[in-house]
């Protein structure tokens, strides 16, 4: 059975999702979080996305992205595999590191629990890709509760 056509249209917002291969960490320390960041701005600059939030957990990651040019497809294929070639270089790997297809939710504004995990939900800004990453660590609970990641 083929795939579902994504939806793409410019100003779109979408809660994108993936996960380990055989939910394997897609992080191993904070240079890999680090190295995904740098490369989730890479792919904003070339494909003009904004991004409103991002949680990075161990084996999986969660994006509020908006794509002003409606390129979500283009610019998931370019990070995807831009992401996957650094991690397996860096690691001496090769092969898939995401497992599937990855989820887009069009429009979705459902939260992303945080539960008890090390991570939290990161709002950023365009002015914070220079430096690294702007704003708090907010999780989704009731009330909402600001940490910091420990990476």
């Amino acid at each position: 059975m083929a795939r579902k056509i994504r939806v793409e249209y410019p100003g779109a917002l979408y809660h994108v999702m993936n996960r380990g291969d055989r939910r394997e960490p897609i992080f191993r320390d904070s240079e890999d979080r680090q190295q995904f960041i740098r490369t989730l701005a890479e792919a904003c600059t070339k494909s003009g996305w904004q991004v409103h939030a991002l949680c990075l957990m161990r084996n999986h990651f969660h994006l509020m992205v908006e794509t002003p040019r409606g390129n979500l497809v283009a610019g998931m294929k370019w990070f995807l595999g831009t992401y996957t070639g650094r991690f397996n270089r860096r690691h001496k790997l090769f092969g898939h590191l995401f497992s599937g297809r990855y989820k887009a939710l069009s429009n979705s504004l459902a939260p992303t629990a945080c539960g008890d995990s090390d991570c939290g939900l990161w709002e950023v800004n365009s002015a914070g890709w220079g430096g690294g990453l702007s704003g708090s660590a907010v999780c989704d609970t009731e009330p909402p509760v600001r940490r910091r990641c420990p990476w």
